[in-house]
């Protein structure tokens, strides 16, 4: 743990083009010096899409922008969105925001609700620890999860040099507890009758990897910063299957630390998953308040955002999800 820092915190919100994938980051941040802000992981990520920050940004923050590859906002090119998307967009919007792919999905026909059974049937499987020959079973009978789960792993590159072409081979190389990760995180992945899943997958994907990164910066150990990437990956499973998230964890085995986070942000754990909320709200002064609590350096969570958005990248393209 490092010494606490007067920079400001930041966090990057995902925007998504004209047709929901997401495309691009806008940076928000409270007022301040910007020095020890992650410039090196804040390049990287506008070197691999595009990436903004509002014209009414610091001067000073503005500038060194610009130097990493960052780009002010046009005016009048964002639209803010809490509802589903309107396919008659202005001609002039490029860009979305908003909270749009939260809102609950189209009621499902008969094979989307059979595929919606299946993939909650997965999540029960595989966080009880079930036989393999049993999650293999579900799989078989939509192969679109199986599909997804191997191009995921596949991309990620898992330092094998192998190709995974089998669940079985996933398992042997992976383990349990990594196949776990990727198995729940493929099903948001895996949804190409939903045109909220790409934006779903980006959003789930840097919420985990920056919970399990604040548990490490808090000092938690390493079972209890698995159990902080799971909260963050369970945590949007609500809006993923437009049920309330008590009913989709009701069938599931999880930890008492995991399920008090989730439904009452409490413990250690709710209280990061609680921080996170507030950085993607703009709360900074709540968020500037938790991380003194939580004794993690402001310095560290906005290093934390920029390799949670760098990981998400790599999980996004693999599931062909993000569009530069």
């Amino acid at each position: 743990m490092t010494a606490l820092t007067a920079a400001p915190p930041l966090f990057l919100q995902p925007l998504a083009d004209r047709h929901g994938a997401p495309a691009g980051l806008l940076l928000s941040a409270a007022a301040g010096a910007i020095d020890g802000w992650p410039m090196t992981s804040l390049q990287a990520l506008a070197q691999q899409l595009p990436c903004f920050y509002r014209a009414s940004a610091d001067i000073d923050a503005m500038q060194a922008l610009r130097g990493i590859g960052w780009k002010e906002l046009p005016a009048g090119v964002l639209l803010r969105l809490d509802t589903a998307i309107d396919k008659n967009l202005p001609a002039d919007i490029a860009w979305l925001a908003g909270d749009w792919y939260l809102a609950p999905p189209p009621k499902p026909n008969g094979q989307q609700a059979t595929s919606r059974t299946l993939a909650l049937r997965l999540v029960q499987l595989v966080n009880a620890d079930a036989d393999n020959h049993e999650i293999e079973a579900v799989l078989r009978q939509e192969p679109t999860l199986s599909y997804h789960l191997l191009r995921l792993v596949n991309s990620l590159g898992m330092g094998t040099g192998r190709r995974v072409s089998s669940f079985s081979q996933a398992i042997l190389i992976l383990g349990r507890q990594q196949l776990r990760r990727w198995l729940n995180l493929m099903l948001f992945a895996a949804r190409a009758d939903d045109v909220r899943a790409p934006m779903l997958l980006a959003r789930v994907a840097v919420r985990a990897q920056a919970m399990e990164l604040l548990a490490r910066a808090a000092g938690l150990n390493k079972s209890t910063q698995e159990q902080a990437f799971m909260i963050g990956m369970f945590s949007l499973l609500g809006a993923l299957f437009g049920l309330a998230l008590p009913d989709v964890l009701r069938p599931l085995v999880v930890a008492d630390a995991v399920r008090v986070a989730l439904l009452e942000r409490g413990g250690e754990l709710g209280a990061l998953l609680a921080l996170l909320e507030q950085a993607e709200r703009g709360d900074f002064a709540a968020l500037s308040a938790q991380l003194a609590a939580a004794q993690i350096a402001v310095d560290d969570f906005n290093l934390i955002v920029a390799e949670a958005n760098l990981w998400m990248l790599g999980v996004a393209a693999g599931a062909g999800g993000v569009h530069a």
